[in-house]
Formats: C-alpha cells, sequence, structure tokens
C-alpha cells in the first residue's frame, strides 16, 4: 500500500464498494474492541501478551475511507479511545450506516449498482453487458429516438480518475452495451471474471464506478457459497439475535484454535500494538478491510451487551442475513445453534468471540458467529 495515497472517500462511493452488509460505526460510537478478532486479520498469527483482555470499551473518535492505489480495494482507518467499563451510556449510542438497524441519522442511500463480471465481460478487447436497470437508473438518460441510440458515459473511480465509455443500445434483441473505453479500463483496473463493477449515482449528480475483487479466500470458488457476504440481523422473526455483528462461513478444519491463519491483509505488530494500547487505556487506530473474508472486529456496544444478555443453548434457531456478491439482493438464512464453547480457552478463557457454534440447513458449513 502506498503511503502517500491519503485523501478521504465519500462515504457512499465507499459503502457501495465495500458492499451494503458491511457497518463502520460513525464518530462518536461506543462499541466493543475484540483483540481476538483483530488478529484474524493479520498476515500470522499474533503473540498477545497474558494482560490483554478479550473486549475492551472504546469510543470511536475517527473515521477515514480510503482506497488503495494499486487494487482499488476499499479500506478504512478507525481511530479509538479506550473507556472505562463503567462509562457506557447505550441511550445515547448513535446507529450505524449499511446495514444497521439504527439508521437515523444516515443519509439516503443513493442509486447504485453491482454486476459480477462474466468471462465476456472480462474478455480483453470485448464490451460489457450493461443490465437494464444500471442502464436506466444510473447512466444517464439515452435518446432511443437516435439510430442507434449511444452517448458518452463519463465516471469517476475512486481516486477521482474520470474513465470514458461509449454506450450503445444495440442488437437483437437489442441490450445495453459498453464498448469504446471498457477494454483500456478492464486492462489498467487488472479486472477478471467474477470481479464486481460498481455504479453509483452521487448525490451532486456525479457516476462513479467501483470495484469488488472477487474472494479468493474464504468463501473463493465454486457453489452457491462463493458469492455471499453474511452478516446478522437484529430484526430475525425466528430468534431475536440482537446482533449487527459481521460474521462469515468457515469450513471446520480451516480454524485453529479460534484463528484463520494467512488470510489477513495486517502485519502482526500492528495489530499488537492497538491491543496493547487498548489494554492500556491509550487512544490506538486500526485499519480495517471489508472485503479480506474476515468479521468485522469493533462492533457496537449496544449489540455486544444484548446478545451477551440471551441464554444461548444447543438447539436454539437463527435467522441471517445475506448479500449476493453482486447485490441484486438480500435474502436470509436459517440455521441451529449446535454448541457453545469458548474458541480457545486457554489463552482467551472467557471471551465471546466464537462462542456459539452453528450449523446452516443448506450450504452444511459451520458458521462461528463473534
Amino acid at each position: 500500500m502506498k503511503e502517500t495515497e491519503k485523501k478521504s472517500l465519500d462515504p457512499q462511493l465507499w459503502q457501495a464498494c465495500a458492499g451494503s452488509m458491511v457497518q463502520i460505526p460513525p464518530p462518536n460510537s461506543t462499541v466493543f474492541y475484540f483483540p481476538q478478532g483483530h488478529a484474524e486479520h493479520s498476515q500470522s498469527p499474533v503473540n498477545f501478551p497474558q494482560k490483554i483482555p478479550s473486549l475492551i470499551l472504546c469510543r470511536i473518535a475517527t473515521v477515514k475511507f480510503l482506497a488503495d492505489p494499486d487494487t482499488d480495494e476499499v479500506y478504512a482507518k478507525i481511530g479509538f479511545v479506550p473507556l472505562p467499563n463503567t462509562d457506557l451510556d447505550l441511550a445515547h449510542d448513535r446507529g450505524l450506516c449499511g446495514n444497521g438497524n439504527d439508521g437515523d441519522n444516515c443519509p439516503d442511500k443513493p442509486a447504485s449498482f453491482a454486476k459480477t463480471l462474466t468471462q465476456s465481460d472480462a474478455n480483453n478487447g470485448g464490451g460489457f453487458s450493461v443490465p437494464r436497470y444500471c442502464a436506466e437508473t444510473i447512466f444517464p438518460r439515452l435518446d432511443y429516438s437516435a439510430d442507434p441510440p449511444l452517448q458518452t458515459v463519463i465516471a469517476k473511480d475512486v481516486h477521482g480518475e474520470v474513465w470514458k465509455f461509449r454506450h450503445i443500445y444495440r442488437g437483437t434483441p437489442r441490450r445495453h452495451l459498453l464498448t469504446t473505453g471498457w477494454s483500456t479500463f478492464v486492462n489498467q483496473k487488472k479486472l477478471v471474471a467474477g470481479d464486481s463493477i460498481v455504479f453509483l449515482r452521487a448525490e451532486n449528480g456525479d457516476l462513479c464506478v467501483g470495484i469488488r475483487r472477487s474472494r479468493r479466500g474464504i468463501g473463493s470458488g465454486s457453489g452457491p457459497e462463493s458469492s455471499l457476504t453474511i452478516g446478522w440481523n437484529s430484526n430475525s422473526a425466528t430468534c431475536a439475535i440482537p446482533y449487527d455483528g459481521f460474521s462469515l462461513f468457515v469450513k471446520e478444519d480451516e480454524m485453529r484454535n479460534g484463528r484463520m491463519k494467512g488470510r489477513g491483509r495486517v502485519r502482526p505488530e500492528e495489530v499488537l500494538e492497538a491491543a496493547v494500547l487498548a489494554a492500556n487505556g491509550k487512544p490506538f487506530q486500526v485499519v480495517y478491510y471489508p472485503r479480506a473474508s474476515t468479521p468485522e472486529f469493533c462492533v457496537k456496544a449496544s449489540s455486544v451487551r444484548a446478545a451477551m444478555a440471551i441464554g444461548w443453548c444447543s438447539g436454539m434457531r437463527f435467522k441471517m442475513a445475506f448479500e449476493t456478491e453482486d447485490s441484486s439482493r438480500i435474502s436470509w438464512f436459517m440455521g441451529t445453534v449446535t454448541s457453545i464453547q469458548v474458541a480457545d480457552p486457554v489463552r482467551w478463557p472467557n471471551s465471546p468471540w466464537r462462542l456459539l457454534q452453528v450449523l446452516h440447513f443448506v450450504l452444511s458449513l459451520l458458521l462461528f458467529l463473534v
């Protein structure tokens, strides 16, 4: 990552690229920071000293939305100020934008659309087949009286670079296509089939374009589980799971003492530094990659308190929201809690992190809940 790239992104474009299920608590939110979860974002195992608690109450001080200058992958830098455990005022806790349920403080969501690239879309020298909804809702209006209807579409990427595409409506049956300019975009962004393209109409009317790289870690590959972003929703009608954190499917043999090995983007030294500062009550900063197939490790305090107040037991049913990779819909999975056990009883004997092991009815995989 180039440290010279410090310009903050438009939060709505960042959210569209990250996915609607991703939640970043706004400044002044009260959250719990989980060092154990932060370690799952590390490139290698983190050797914590014994004095690090399993969860630390904090207030969000700053949030900066960024994108990698080489890959366009979005990430966030979040600043925390640790709080005494007695300093918890849930009545004034702010809600989350994204998939949060307390969205009164969140601005209206702009029109956006994401599509997973097919082999034809990503083919060098080919064009991009634009879904009708995107062409008619996100793109500028075409003059259908022309023969053929065409226009130049101008879009800005996450770095502010301008891209020009030729948008034409042709063929039998007729369809919307991006032709001239598309192959240059594919080549420079190094897009492949399975990556997703995101178009967003900003509040000022500008057309923006972003990228979601295909997941090549957990959840990658073929099968229905490969295109899912999983998250809890507290409005479940099946089981009251008031948890707004992010979860994911993992195979049982991919877990080692509650950790996922080598899947993170953050250096272990950075995780250790943040955890030690947090444990000592000093301000600290973390980097969070929402597309890294690892769970969120700072969760709204009211959600954690509510989840820990539930008398969890085997056999409890749950309802879980998920978003498809192209954001075309948010649907639901059903499952059952199979056991309640601490993920790492030696190092983290009282930790609620990954406390629940649940069985999903459809995908035949195990889901571990923060």
